[in-house]
């Protein structure tokens, strides 16, 4: 497995996995009816943010975008976000993407990384990013609804770097 830049030529690769995850409306934010031209100009971020892809050989197996999570004086905090194509999933891809964001963040002179909206139900992602170091510093109560189990909690998770 190779992480690289991502081009917006990887991004007919990109969409389809996307646009699952997106729309199954279980594990982001985005509205579930996002469109692939607005999606795109959401997660191909430019400098001095930065999106990558794994890939092995042709085959895209995830993405991550990784950005400065606040602005001014809180500017030195970083976040970042994940997806791994379904297809793909349970092969280390997220590991792989969460341990690039940190180095990325750490060489950037980020101090810590935040995540702001962590679906609690999204016990894949909570348990990967507790054991890379994130800790739960606050839950959001019934700050998500999720279309099978009605309204959860949304994590704020953060890690010193």
């Amino acid at each position: 497995m190779l992480i690289r830049e991502a081009h917006a030529s990887d991004w007919p690769a990109i969409w389809p996995f996307f646009h699952t995850i997106v729309a199954a409306g279980e594990t982001f934010t985005y509205p579930v009816d996002l469109g692939e031209e607005e999606a795109l100009d959401w997660w191909i971020l430019p400098p001095p943010n930065r999106t990558v892809v794994a890939v092995d050989g042709d085959t895209v197996l995830g993405t991550a975008k990784m950005n400065g999570n606040h602005l001014g004086n809180a500017a030195h905090i970083a976040s970042a976000s994940y997806m791994v194509d379904p297809a793909h999933q349970g092969k280390g891809v997220g590991r792989a993407l969460g341990e690039y964001t940190l180095t990325w963040a750490r060489a950037q002179g980020y101090r810590a990384m935040q995540f702001n909206a962590v679906v609690e139900t999204n016990t894949h992602a909570v348990k990967l990013y507790s054991s890379l170091g994130f800790t739960v510093l606050g839950t959001l109560p019934e700050g998500f609804q999720h279309p099978a189990q009605g309204y959860v909690g949304l994590h704020i998770m953060h890690r010193s770097l």
